[in-house]
């Protein structure tokens, strides 16, 4: 009897198990004519029920499998937590989730705005309205959930940065290290618009809700957070600002990113 209910047990526990699901997939993308690796993780599926969705944007020469298995460890778990799916879009090692204007190539920005969102809400069961989508990324990600969050407000009602890399000009010789080179070019001849800052007054009008957090001791990126919380509370764009010690690091990410998809969730909920 006690072997039995072992395997029974046992049968029940991989049920479970198999039917939340971390999938890979290669998305094609029209704009650029390449596939794009893409990790997607849902909760356990259940019929005729739709959920939450949040685009998640890694770091520079950072990668899908890396962000769950290292940067935010528990995604799986929220997600069923959560009942959200998470998908991961692979950032091609650096760029900067931008349309490039120097290279056809690297279109990220149409890929993750319109050319992914469709897939996802094609062949998943997500909510279609803005109100239960969201955006997060963490340091080149950062920039890239501000900018292309920012930039399709009808798409994306959330926006998350942790230790975002947002002022390319405080960048110096990170601008060449950090490849920013190559996909906008000279940073003299980048347009306003791959500037955040530059941004802020598409925000006024928005039904968008930011999160920013960054670490006390990201000596390279803090003051550019400090100063863009300064900057929307000076246009009284409600947004949610903290800081915390740590620094730019996966130990520092990982706690920043879980707390953030706490506030992604208890908003989407506010929608419900």
């Amino acid at each position: 009897m006690r072997l039995v209910i072992s395997i029974l047990t046992l049968f029940v526990f991989s049920f479970i198990v198999s039917a939340q699901q971390i999938i890979h997939k290669n998305i094609f993308s029209k704009r650029m004519n390449k596939d794009v690796a893409v990790v997607i993780i849902t909760p356990n599926l259940e019929q005729g029920k739709t959920y939450n969705s949040v685009y998640i944007l890694h770091g520079f020469s950072g990668n899908p499998d890396r962000t769950y298995k290292k940067d935010i460890p528990d995604l799986a778990q929220l997600a069923e937590k959560y009942q959200t799916i998470y998908i991961i879009p692979d950032g091609n090692f650096s760029s900067w989730y931008v349309d490039s204007p120097v290279d056809e190539k690297s279109q990220y920005e149409t890929f993750l705005g319109k050319e992914l969102i469709q897939f996802i809400d094609t062949n998943y069961p997500t909510k279609k309205d803005e109100k239960y989508r969201g955006i997060l990324g963490w340091s080149m990600g950062g920039y890239g959930a501000l900018s292309v969050g920012i930039s399709n407000q009808n798409i994306f009602s959330m926006v998350g940065s942790v230790s975002g890399a947002i002022d390319f000009n405080r960048f110096g010789e990170a601008y060449q290290l950090y490849k920013v080179d190559k996909v906008l070019g000279d940073l003299k001849n980048v347009p306003s618009e791959y500037f955040i800052y530059n941004k802020i007054n598409e925000i006024i009008p928005s039904k968008q809700m930011y999160f920013i957090s960054c670490g006390t001791e990201d000596k390279g990126v803090i003051e550019m957070n400090r100063d863009l919380h300064l900057k929307l509370t000076n246009k009284k764009i409600e947004h949610f600002y903290t800081e915390s010690l740590g620094v730019h690091n996966a130990e520092y990410w990982s706690k920043a990113l879980s707390n953030e998809l706490t506030l992604f969730n208890n908003y989407f909920n506010v929608n419900h």
